[in-house]
């Protein structure tokens, strides 16, 4: 039987050689994310504070998931490593460090001056593009691409 990614892969089958991951593999992906890893953490902050709400412990640990892991596993979190994806440069190099802070930092930073327009935009981009690059992937020179 298939799992999640794999349904979310057979969906978006265009065929030909490498494609880029469109919106579904991508929301999977970071779905997956969350659980796995936003999740525990969200916990462990309500054991730690002893308290719900916005530790600031848990955004470090999120931010720094989301830029040095990509870095450090040649593009995958490991939502993106179990639905097949990774981030790539545009000449199919692992991201780096800069590429990482241009992607979250820069890109976060334009998400939030047009009070989250960006991200629907970005959305449809994905959606609807022939290369699915969205915003901070054009601000990085990036691409999220299948194995």
């Amino acid at each position: 039987m298939f799992g999640a990614c794999e349904m979310i892969v057979i969906l978006n089958e265009t065929g030909g050689g490498t494609m880029n991951a469109g919106f579904w593999i991508r929301l999977g992906a970071g779905l997956l994310d969350g659980l796995i890893v936003g999740l525990p953490l969200g916990l462990l902050s309500i054991v730690i504070t002893n308290a719900f709400g916005k530790d600031h412990l848990t955004d470090l640990l999120s931010f720094l998931y989301a830029l040095l892991v990509p870095v450090v596993w040649k593009g995958y979190t490991i939502g993106k490593k179990i639905c097949g994806v990774r981030i790539a440069k545009l000449d199919g190099s692992p991201p780096t460090i800069l590429t990482m802070l241009l992607r979250n930092v820069v890109g976060g930073l334009v998400y939030a001056a047009t009070l989250g327009i960006a991200v629907v935009v970005s959305a449809f981009m994905v959606g609807l593009r022939e290369d699915k690059r969205a915003i901070h992937d054009f601000i990085a020179g990036t691409e999220v691409v299948r194995d």
